[in-house]
């Protein structure tokens, strides 16, 4: 295994400039920078990370606390933020919490600096005593606590308003909206989004369209549904605040021979691969998920290096992609 002392001794320079350009400092001749990358290149040299990470005090790894593995979304994101922490030589510790209260108490009671540099956080039920951290942290998406942490998310509220009137521009007047949940941050701001539709539209709001869940898959999606369809006024139209809880909602279309989108429009949000390949596609809200890894990763990394001590709030972009949930081709 080449070491330092190869890569000097081939290009001609000392061990502490091939050092120098390793570590990516700036201030290497040009002509000394071309001769190491070429020597590194002839020898196949790797760093020691493990010793790179010793030396500057530092562990090599972030934490990542996700509520569950099994929905897609979050499957997504874990993949790119791995992506994403490799361009800073960080390997990623995944934590599973299902959302719960416990789960997610443990998960940052175990996140310290003997472990991990940094952490990214997706709580569903934790509270503002609950954020007692001792590394540097970055929350995903909205949530209703007032701590001092950095956050990475989209607008939900507007997103929300997209994707209803995108179903109000069809001409749909009762629309209704399934994933409300008394402890989700996002739930209850995605449901303001579809409420100032509606008002927007002049449209009211009808609580019996509105259906919780519990759990956002798909099996909540489809009891949701029927008792939607068990109405004496079916609703002509849906908001779903998740793909899994809309491809489970079409399904108990399917099965009542209600047809999507003739009879019943569905909207939903996160934008997985699967619902670009259900049947019908199915029109969905989708984040930027490759920008919610990369700004999550990067303010930890900035965090880690102590270089800026201002909170940010990044908010990154969003789309409604339509698909034949809601418009027939």
């Amino acid at each position: 295994m080449a070491t330092l002392k190869d890569v000097a001794r081939l290009a001609g320079v000392s061990v502490k400039t091939v050092s120098n350009v390793v570590n990516g400092y700036s201030f290497v001749k040009p002509d000394n920078r071309r001769r190491v990358e070429e020597a590194l290149e002839a020898t196949g040299y790797r760093p020691n990370l493990g010793a790179r990470n010793l030396r500057r005090g530092r562990t090599g790894f972030i934490a990542l606390v996700l509520p569950e593995l099994s929905i897609p979304y979050f499957a997504e994101l874990a993949g790119l933020v791995i992506a994403a922490a490799q361009e800073h030589e960080w390997n990623v510790l995944i934590e599973q919490t299902f959302g719960t209260l416990a789960g997610e108490r443990s998960a940052l009671a175990s996140l310290g600096p003997h472990l991990v540099d940094a952490a990214i956080l997706s709580p569903e039920a934790l509270q503002d005593d609950d954020f007692q951290l001792s590394v540097p942290a970055v929350l995903l998406g909205e949530h209703a606590v007032d701590v001092p942490i950095d956050r990475v998310g989209i607008d939900n509220v507007a997103a929300a308003q997209t994707a209803v009137k995108h179903l109000i521009s069809l001409g749909r007047t009762r629309i209704a909206a399934i994933g409300a949940h008394p402890h989700r941050g996002t739930a209850a701001l995605r449901l303001e989004g579809y409420r100032t539709a509606l008002e927007e539209a002049s449209l009211p709001f009808v609580d019996e369209l509105v259906v919780p869940a519990l759990n956002y898959h798909r099996a909540d999606g489809a009891a949701a549904m029927k008792s939607l369809l068990d109405l004496s006024t079916p609703p002509d139209a849906v908001f779903c605040f998740n793909d899994l809880l809309a491809i489970g909602a079409m399904r108990a279309a399917a099965e009542r021979l209600v047809r999507v989108p003739s009879d019943l429009a569905v909207v939903g949000f996160d934008n997985n691969e699967e619902s670009a390949y259900s049947s019908p596609s199915l029109t969905s809200v989708a984040p930027d998920k490759t920008a919610i890894a990369r700004a999550a990763v990067d303010l930890l990394h900035r965090r880690v290096e102590a270089r800026d001590d201002a909170l940010e709030d990044v908010q990154t972009p969003f789309s409604l992609l339509v698909r034949e949930s809601t418009v027939a081709r």
